[in-house]
């Protein structure tokens, strides 16, 4: 197996030292090598299940609704009672 750098005495042999470089270069050439050929096999991410609505393109947009101003009169004075009931219950 290898050695860490630290571990090397200084009595080593430059063959020795040659020798664990090469493989070394050769193991990392070996694995460069795999995942360079894996990365262009699976380009596309797998995907499981089924698309979303917005990838299959039936996303409705949905339209802005509008108020009218009866509906608006309506709402302010439903809160302003709201209000008037809870000023009528601290007071108390």
């Amino acid at each position: 197996m290898h050695r860490p750098i630290g571990l090397y005495n200084s009595s080593m042999a430059n063959q020795e030292l040659l020798s664990l470089i090469d493989a070394e270069i050769a193991r990392l050439k070996e694995a460069r090598s795999l995942l360079a050929n894996s990365s262009s096999v699976t380009s596309a991410p797998l995907m499981r299940g089924r698309q979303s609505k917005a990838e299959a393109g039936v996303l409705k947009i949905k339209k802005k609704r509008h108020m009218t101003p009866e509906g608006r009169a309506r709402i302010a004075e439903a809160v302003k009672k709201r209000w008037a009931a809870q000023k009528k219950k601290a007071v108390r």
